[in-house]
């Protein structure tokens, strides 16, 4: 039977409970996140350039898991994470905050829990993962995962929340989980990892659930707090964790993780998307393939790419202050990727970089992934000479209004009328605020000359956000409803994007993706133009006000690896000289110009490994191998883990293979590494699809300035289109050579029949 970690579910609770066996304290004091301090000070008045380099949280931790980010009504972004311990040797904390100016240098407050306010329905000996924070109502909630309960006996998972009146604390566990264990007949199904979305029709949704069970949603009642109705599965089992719902221009974009978040040296882990015109879905990927299918879609949005960084997921999207979305997420170093002390945790620090939109669909850095070095940072000032966190400071506002304090936001104005900034804003601009108002309508006025401009308008009274232009005798306007469920009088966050002739204005909670209202509308040429911007209102407090340069989004991926060249050709028309086996398979023959190849039970992961490979030394330099692959592994049954495909091999323990793979009652496309490291074995990989019985597989090879071994994976199910994946390294001298396997399984009887293999020169 295969031993592979990656192909079966990630299974976590079995990971803790190691951890505890080794000694590990996971009940350790914690350091109750504190109220925050006084709000920050300036910010800029000009794009000065900054840049960080990843991981972000390197200066006050060694592991920052499953990351999750807010923006709060005080002006700072606050960072959480899963409870790891956040430092080599450390304990395990009951999940972890940090609070930061720039998203770029943080500082670390404390836990979310300690031993005097953890949840009472959780067990001594639960842990608390994944956290999701979002401002609903008027306050902060933390969602959670809780591995183990007091409702029931065994490993019986539930999603707890936690509400605070600031992103600090102190934070007050719900008397009850939000949704509850899942019994599935003999345990329960893993319900871990929540992600909440704001929709524009006032409902609320969480989205949640892993490996074993599949991604469901259930619809919150008015408080967010509870779970109501009937759950609708989005995505299937044995595929996907960590989900994260956005709604982008009519769409909601459900992205989430796939394969093993934690087997060191050889951690696959990667994100995926799909999307639908529902927040029900179904979500369907960029071929129109479903996440629900049994051999199951999505489209690449993060994946490794042969630096240090491996194993990147588990993510959360934000925006900066100049309309730029951002993926935050965990990755590994493949260098150094255990905590020695305690033993057994993954080193799993968090990273951010650019996220792009490209053709519909978020990517990273277009398509280069995981970023390595310095890169420039986030927007996360203001100009005009505003200061963020107080916009009547600094007299760079100027007009009717007065200063006052908030518990929350600390302080902002209140209008009194008409206010103006004191400089013109760019004309491609955007600007970003937080506003409460009872009575009052907010106008947000662009361009503005004498009647001639655009004006935003916020209206509590008739339910409405809008957007209209003058221009001589021309003018437009588009409005929408703000659903009654939301409550203009608690501090909301609008965004008002002006870019290429077109407005965008944006209602949110959070900041996350989620949409209370949005309007848009194309304005005529020569309206937007440089000139202050203007707010009016008579009592609407307004607070956190930024004024930029709107961001200039990146429209084209990053090139991808093409055949040039053809070098070598095996088209199986002879016999297999030039070719040699390590164990070799007597069932195994040429017919037809195809290999025909029984799959046994057999397999190479584990120590020693068994199955035959059947190998030859690839060219010099750079290339891509080939080869076609038919390979019936019928449709919804299990048949763990029947496989076959390409193989880059240097030794039993020490290899590469990309394959399909039945994996329960899934089919996929893995591309996976066995590596001896540290002392350990670890086997890991990183899968994709969809899949065919019929499918092309190839592997780019080339080599780093440190002359490592870098190969590169991709798919096609017609041969024409393909889809580019994971990057694994070997050491500069591996002395790797290339071909094929077959093994997992013999029941039912199946026969992998290969085409031809060639390899090409790259281009």
């Amino acid at each position: 039977m295969n031993n592979d970690v990656s192909i079966r579910p990630a299974r976590r609770l079995t990971a803790a409970l190691a951890a505890l066996a080794l000694g590990v304290t996971a009940l350790a004091t914690a350091v109750t996140a504190a109220a925050p301090a006084a709000a920050h000070g300036n910010q800029p008045d000009h794009h000065r350039q900054q840049t960080y380099t990843n991981p972000i949280t390197a200066d006050f931790a060694d592991t920052y898991a499953d990351p999750a980010i807010i923006r709060g009504k005080d002006g700072y972004w606050y960072l959480y994470a899963t409870s790891d311990p956040l430092v080599e040797g450390g304990e395990f904390g009951l999940m972890h905050v940090a609070r930061s100016t720039d998203m770029v240098d943080w500082d670390y407050l404390g836990t979310i829990f300690d031993d005097t306010n953890r949840p009472e329905w959780a067990t001594e000996t639960s842990f608390f993962w994944a956290p999701d924070i979002r401002y609903v109502d008027g306050q902060y909630v933390l969602y959670y995962t809780v591995t183990d309960t007091t409702l029931n006996e065994g490993d019986d998972s539930a999603i707890g929340a936690a509400t605070a009146p600031t992103p600090a604390g102190p934070w007050t566990p719900t008397d009850a989980p939000v949704v509850p264990p899942r019994p599935d007949g003999g345990g329960f199904f893993w319900t871990f990892d929540p992600s909440m979305l704001a929709d524009d029709d006032g409902s609320r949704y969480l989205y949640y659930g892993s490996y074993y069970g599949g991604l469901w949603v259930s619809e919150l009642d008015e408080t967010g707090l509870v779970a109501v109705g009937e759950a609708t599965q989005v995505a299937i089992n044995d595929k996907f964790e960590g989900a994260f719902v956005m709604k982008r221009d009519g769409y909601y974009y459900l992205m989430a993780s796939s394969a093993n978040c934690c087997a060191g040296p050889s951690t696959g882990y990667s994100v995926f998307a799909g999307r639908s015109e529902s927040p029900l879905g179904p979500f369907v990927d960029h071929e129109g393939v479903s996440l629900l299918d049994t051999r199951p879609g999505g489209t690449q949005v993060l994946v490794q790419n042969g630096n240090r960084w491996i194993g990147a997921g588990h993510h959360t999207v934000v925006s900066d202050l100049a309309g730029q979305d951002w993926i935050l997420y965990h990755a590994i170093d493949r260098n150094d990727p255990w905590l020695s002390e305690p033993g057994g945790i993954n080193r799993r620090p968090t990273l951010m970089d650019r996220l792009d939109w490209i053709d519909g669909w978020p990517v990273t850095r277009a398509g280069a992934g995981p970023s390595e070095g310095r890169q420039p940072a986030p927007v996360t000032g203001t100009l005009l000479g505003l200061t963020i966190d107080d916009p009547a400071e600094g007299h760079a506002l100027r007009g009717a209004f007065r200063s006052d304090v908030d518990e929350q936001s600390g302080d902002h104005v209140v209008l009194r009328g008409e206010a103006w900034t004191k400089r013109s804003a760019p004309k491609d601009v955007h600007i970003d605020l937080d506003l409460r108002t009872e009575r009052s309508p907010l106008e947000v006025r662009l361009a503005a000359a004498g009647r001639n401009g655009v004006t935003v308008t916020v209206d509590p009274r008739s339910r409405e956000l809008s957007v209209e232009y003058e221009h001589g005798r021309h003018g437009e306007g588009a409005g929408v409803a703000i659903p009654a469920e939301y409550d203009l009088a608690e501090w909301t966050a609008l965004s008002v994007h002006a870019d290429d002739g077109e407005v965008v204005a944006r209602l949110s909670e959070s900041r996350l993706g989620d949409v209370i209202a949005e309007v848009s509308l194309d304005v005529r040429n020569g309206v937007l133009k440089s000139r202050p911007v203007e707010l009016v209102g008579r009592g609407v407090d307004i607070d956190n006000l930024s004024v930029n340069e709107a961001h200039d989004p990146v429209e084209r991926m990053v090139r991808e690896p093409r055949t040039g060249r053809l070098l070598v050709a095996e088209e199986f028309d002879g016999d297999l000289s030039g070719w040699e086996w390590v164990r070799e398979d007597s069932d195994a023959t040429v017919e037809d110009g195809r290999l025909l190849w029984p799959v046994d039970a057999v397999d190479l992961v584990g120590p020693g490994g068994s199955g035959g490979v059947l190998l030859r030394e690839p060219p010099a330099g750079d290339w891509i191998v080939e080869t076609r692959l038919t390979l019936d592994l019928g449709e919804t049954e299990v048949r763990n883990f029947q496989q076959a495909g390409l193989i880059v091999y240097a030794a039993d323990d020490n290899f590469l293979r990309l394959g399909q793979v039945a994996i329960w009652n899934t089919r996929q496309a893995e591309f996976g590494k066995e590596v001896l490291q540290d002392g350990f074995l670890s086997w890991g990989g990183h899968t994709s699809g969809p899949v065919a019985d019929t499918m092309w597989l190839r592997i780019h090879h080339t080599t780093n300035r440190a002359g490592e071994h870098l190969y590169r994976s991709a798919i096609s199910t017609d041969g024409d289109s393909w889809w580019w994946g994971a990057t694994w390294t070997m050491p500069a001298g591996s002395d790797a050579r290339v071909g094929l396997y077959t093994g997992g399984g013999d029941t039912p009887e199946t026969v992998a029949e290969f085409d031809y293999v060639r390899f090409y020169r790259t281009r």
